[in-house]
């Protein structure tokens, strides 16, 4: 047994409170980030830089985040916290039109004497994002994991009664499901119609159904209460939004709902009196040839570019 040692203050290990003091102890770092232009986003010892260029600027871009990286490091060491090289992950976000320079094909990240090489997709907090911010790695992800969970549940389904059997389906599978599927708004059918394949066998699973046999449907809605994926992305919308507009939510998503009836401009306007929120004005055109206009996201202005789309450059690391 180790030496009894005295302490004046801690935090109990698992306690719910660690992720927001550890976010305090380090709130320090989003000065030092934001002296290079960089956004950041944390929780918790993840944390998440941003940065927007084009394709012509990628190389400064680097040369710009590593400086930053450098400086994050010496305010990491000289607080007892250590920038983890081996767990940051690279991504070069934008669109399709972009792609011979995006994902691995992107530039590398020099952090010290290591090297991080950009990949095609990376997770963060549980979600994986794509190169081209397509949901298809993220759910084909989600599938894989809850068809294996459904196989391992069918293995004991006569030993357990259908209570038992919801609740694992429940912790197993609609978990995974509804997890931050409000990155699924606006997927097409093809999309969603792989995540509804996997409600329906959880629904056969929970009232011992064959794949032959006929009212699902009947299992689904009345039986069980769920709804199908579309709607269920549909009320995790509506709930934020009702949060946002009640000040229940974090600042960052309030910000983004703004009612119409709030803007002195359009307060007649027809939007205004249905309660509507305002949809952020943007225009992307692009073109193999000429010059194409995009918004300057910091202005709001838009300024003339070398038909490049933009280019979101997001680094994940861990800190400990």
């Amino acid at each position: 047994m180790s030496a009894m040692v005295h302490i004046v203050c801690t935090l109990p290990q698992g306690s719910v409170l660690g992720p927001r003091l550890f976010i305090l102890y380090k709130a320090d770092l989003a000065e030092v980030v934001k002296k290079y232009d960089v956004s950041i986003h944390a929780f918790a010892d993840d944390d998440q830089l941003y940065r927007r260029c084009f394709r012509d600027e990628m190389a400064a871009t680097v040369v710009q985040l590593e400086r930053c990286l450098e400086e994050v490091s010496h305010w990491m060491s000289a607080n007892r916290l250590k920038l983890n090289a081996d767990k940051t992950e690279l991504l070069w976000v934008g669109s399709k039109y972009s792609q011979p320079s995006l994902g691995s094909k992107g530039l590398p990240l020099q952090i010290d004497s290591d090297t991080v090489t950009a990949s095609d997709h990376v997770c963060v907090l549980g979600v994986t994002f794509s190169a081209d911010l397509s949901v298809d790695k993220r759910v084909s992800s989600i599938c894989a994991s809850c068809f294996f969970w459904l196989r391992q549940c069918q293995r004991v389904r006569r030993s357990l009664d259908d209570e038992s059997v919801k609740t694992l389906v429940h912790a197993f599978v609609t978990a995974r499901v509804d997890y931050c599927n409000m990155v699924l708004a606006s997927s097409p059918r093809s999309v969603t119609d792989k995540l509804q394949r996997v409600l329906n066998a959880a629904a056969r699973l929970v009232s011992d159904m064959r794949k032959c046999d006929r009212g699902l449907s009947q299992i689904l809605h009345p039986d069980l209460h769920w709804l199908d994926v579309a709607d269920r992305v549909r009320y995790k919308l509506g709930v934020t939004v009702h949060r946002c507009l009640h000040n229940k939510a974090p600042q960052y998503p309030v910000d983004c709902c703004v009612p119409v009836s709030d803007i002195a401009s359009r307060q007649r306007l027809r939007s205004a009196r249905h309660c509507l929120l305002t949809v952020p004005r943007h225009r992307v055109a692009h073109s193999a040839v000429g010059h194409s206009q995009s918004p300057d996201p910091l202005s709001g202005t838009c300024f003339e570019t070398n038909s490049e789309t933009p280019t979101v450059l997001s680094l994940h690391s861990d800190s400990h």
